[in-house]
């Protein structure tokens, strides 16, 4: 029965490229509310190869948007429980799952090199910048998450070079400290991005800085799957699209 489930992509993109997708090495930093879908999206689409990085577990706050939070993963890591979801849907697939922050520290551990593709949906600001810096160094490709948080309008997700992202708070933000610190990355890369930006309107007042596995988090934005999920989806078309050889290079 398993030779059925990805008959419809097959038929869409043909069997040379579906060799290629199976064949692909994706690594994905962050689970949460972009990566879990893009790592659904790649899974479903016939990628077997994909390694998932992510240092938090699955809270109540994340019903609203993770793909595999629910009521009965609350409390378990994220990158397993996305992992054990992935492998009900291809059995045969290779799925590592790491329980770890991608840091300065951390990362000559994950050997990029050894990827094809590199998933940037890291929230950290000081993590990403340096996820950039080291990922563009290799011969991978690396698309990257822009912020998905303050937005409703799924029609204003669209799709960038880096340095030409704007009205996005997080690439405002990311392209200042590297020019601060006089490190830029060493090619260009596309990123998916949405310039609206909308208020809290429910936040209490009186919140003070969040602590996660990565560290404190200043702010915490409200944020919506619908918009999530379409970053994380777009995240993995773009994987797709490069194999054919159809992703507009930087």
């Amino acid at each position: 029965m398993d030779e059925l489930y990805f008959e419809r992509t097959k038929r869409l993109l043909g069997d040379e490229m579906m060799e290629k997708i199976a064949a692909a090495r994706v690594i994905i930093f962050g689970v949460g509310g972009v990566g879990s879908w893009c790592a659904e999206g790649l899974v479903r689409t016939g990628f077997t190869h994909l390694t998932l990085v992510d240092a938090d577990n699955v809270d109540p706050t994340n019903v609203n948007r993770q793909l595999m939070a629910t009521s009965k993963t609350i409390g378990r890591p994220k990158a397993e429980t996305l992992r054990e979801r992935l492998m009900e849907i291809n059995p045969k697939a290779d799925i590592t799952a790491i329980k770890a922050v991608y840091n300065a520290d951390s990362s000559a551990s994950f050997a990029l090199d050894s990827y094809d593709y590199i998933i940037d949906a890291i929230d950290s600001l000081k993590d990403k910048v340096t996820l950039m810096l080291e990922a563009t160094k290799t011969g991978a490709t690396l698309f990257s998450s822009m912020g998905a948080a303050c937005k409703t309008d799924p029609t204003k997700v669209r799709v960038a070079e880096f340095w030409d992202v704007r009205g996005c708070p997080l690439g405002f933000a990311l392209r200042k400290k590297m020019r601060h610190n006089g490190t830029l990355p060493s090619k260009k890369f596309l990123c998916v991005y949405d310039d609206e930006v909308l208020p809290n309107l429910g936040a209490p007042k009186d919140e003070g800085p969040v602590e996660t596995p990565a560290g404190k988090k200043a702010a915490v934005n409200g944020t919506t799957a619908p918009i999530t999920a379409i970053f994380g989806m777009t995240l993995s078309g773009l994987v797709v699209r490069d194999l054919q050889g159809l992703c507009r290079r930087p």
